[in-house]
């Protein structure tokens, strides 16, 4: 079993920032790659950021050039670094990750999700 939890979030100004954390825990033999996503009141749940073994990233549009996801290959951790905030990107925000298990082979893991509000 693979666990995924967030840390993080809260109520920021718009212009504002924030820096979201994410550790992986459990039967972890490798990870393919980690990955931040985000769900709006209303609004279906959509990727944010996403980087591979390799350190390869890829953002959604909407945050280019605002947001910046990075990892501690030997903590397990990962991060997304979110800068000039504006309410649209009020959401909980969910880490992903593909995990090689010792008992279970590849498996898709999310964690609970993090609140981030943007609002005066």
């Amino acid at each position: 079993q693979v666990q995924l939890v967030e840390s993080g979030g809260g109520l920021v100004q718009p212009g504002g920032s924030l820096r979201l954390s994410c550790v992986a825990s459990g039967d972890i033999m490798s990870i393919k790659n980690m990955a931040w996503y985000r769900q709006a009141p209303g609004k279906q749940r959509e990727l944010v950021a996403i980087i591979v073994a390799g350190g390869m990233t890829t953002y959604a549009d909407s945050v280019k050039g605002r947001f910046t996801i990075s990892r501690e290959y030997d903590k397990n951790m990962v991060y997304l670094q979110m800068n000039s905030l504006s309410p649209e990107d009020t959401a909980v925000y969910y880490c992903n990750s593909i995990v090689r298990t010792v008992s279970r082979g590849i498996g898709n893991y999310w964690g609970r999700g993090t609140e981030v509000t943007v609002s005066s």
